[in-house]
């Protein structure tokens, strides 16, 4: 339920015809162009004019052409005096030259002489044969056993080692024993006993 009151609303109905009203006319104004009336009244009209290009004046005479110039001649320059001299010939001089002497011959070095060196000469068959060991005998043990004696001047021997075994440490033993007490040839360099190491088999075998 509405309280609004009878004035109010007739004076909102009247505001509301008056802008329907306006619209209708400002619609028929742009229709049948009274709005390019108006515009044309407001605008006023535009003028040209034509402006003529200015020409500078011309002169009635053409200036005279700029006068010639001769070239001045070149000086003349004298040409240059030239002294030739001729050489002074000399008297030929003569250089005494001294021989060259023929070089030193280069010194003789003498060849030192060859040593000439000789291997002792180990026999066991020179010396008594060693006593065959009692064990090794009732064992019947046997082999070939290899030593190395170290040989004197004098030809005695004062080292040995056994460098392979027969197989029996007491034959190996009975011989290095046995042999110390031959006396062998010394070897010798450049004819000289000198020390040396030899080597001999010695096989031990049962009869």
């Amino acid at each position: 339920m509405s309280y609004a009151h009878p004035r109010s609303q007739s004076r909102r109905l009247t505001g509301v015809v008056i802008t329907v009203v306006l619209h209708i006319a400002l619609i028929y104004a742009l229709i049948h162009g009274l709005a390019r009336k108006i515009v044309e009244i407001v605008t006023p009209p535009l003028e040209t004019k034509i402006i003529e290009e200015i020409k500078p004046p011309q002169p009635d005479k053409p200036p005279p052409p700029p006068p010639k110039l001769e070239t001045p001649p070149p000086p003349f320059i004298p040409p240059p005096e030239v002294n030739i001299q001729m050489p002074v010939q000399m008297a030929p001089t003569i250089t005494a030259v001294a021989p060259t002497p023929p070089p030193k011959p280069a010194p003789i070095v003498p060849t030192p002489p060859r040593v000439v060196n000789t291997a002792p000469v180990v026999n066991a068959a020179s010396c008594d044969k060693p006593e065959y060991p009692p064990a090794a005998r009732r064992a019947n043990e046997t082999g070939t056993v290899l030593l190395n004696f170290l040989i004197d001047v004098d030809g005695k021997v004062i080292d040995s080692k056994v460098e392979r075994s027969s197989g029996s440490r007491r034959l190996d033993e009975a011989a290095r024993q046995g042999l110390e007490l031959c006396t062998f040839r010394p070897a010798t360099s450049d004819g000289k006993p000198t020390r040396a190491w030899a080597r001999i088999e010695y096989v031990w075998r049962l009869e």
